[in-house]
């Protein structure tokens, strides 16, 4: 199978595990070692990212600070910041030509400083799928395998990214049939 890297998984009404109902997860790692996403659209607004700076002791920029999102059941005291290109990190993985991942310390200081880049989530935790595992799952219908989009990923509302997401494609998840097959 060729990488899903740059793509959105985007739950079907088959997702079997509750964690994952009408989530969208973009895939930043996949390869013969198994594939690492970031779910994207589930906020937590309970903390946000002036929480986090302020908590590492960094600036926090003035104005509206976003959620922090829940990333996967995954590690979830790791950070992970998905990001535009705009923004030059020393230390991040490209995981299409507009967007990156990185972990950087640095990255949050830049953000909290009003250098950072133009477009950011920054998650806790991840999803994860050990070799075969997510291939197995998309054989199974618990997921539907969309390209991903800048405009989705950082311009649509959370709410929204679930159905815009598979709209994009002229799909409406939410009537997406409960029998599917593979050809």
């Amino acid at each position: 199978m060729d990488s899903l890297s740059g793509h959105f998984l985007i739950s079907t009404p088959q997702m079997p595990d509750p964690r994952f109902q009408q989530q969208v997860i973009y895939i930043c790692a996949h390869n013969e070692e198994g594939a690492m996403g970031l779910v994207v659209n589930n906020p937590n607004y309970s903390v946000t990212l002036a929480d986090i700076l302020h908590a590492a002791e960094m600036s926090i920029p003035p104005g509206f600070t976003p959620p922090i999102y829940i990333g996967g059941p995954v590690e979830m005291d790791a950070g992970f910041v998905l990001f535009s290109k705009d923004y030059k990190a020393k230390s991040a993985l490209e995981v299409c030509p507009d967007i990156f991942l990185s972990r950087e310390t640095k990255l949050l200081r830049d953000i909290g400083e009003g250098q950072g880049p133009k477009h950011y989530i920054f998650c806790l935790g991840y999803a994860g799928w050990a070799p075969g595992q997510l291939e197995t799952e998309l054989l199974d219908n618990s997921w539907l395998s969309l390209p991903g989009d800048f405009d989705v990923l950082f311009n649509t509302p959370d709410d929204l990214k679930w159905k815009k997401a598979a709209a994009k494609y002229g799909i409406d998840i939410s009537a997406f049939s409960d029998v599917v097959g593979n050809a």
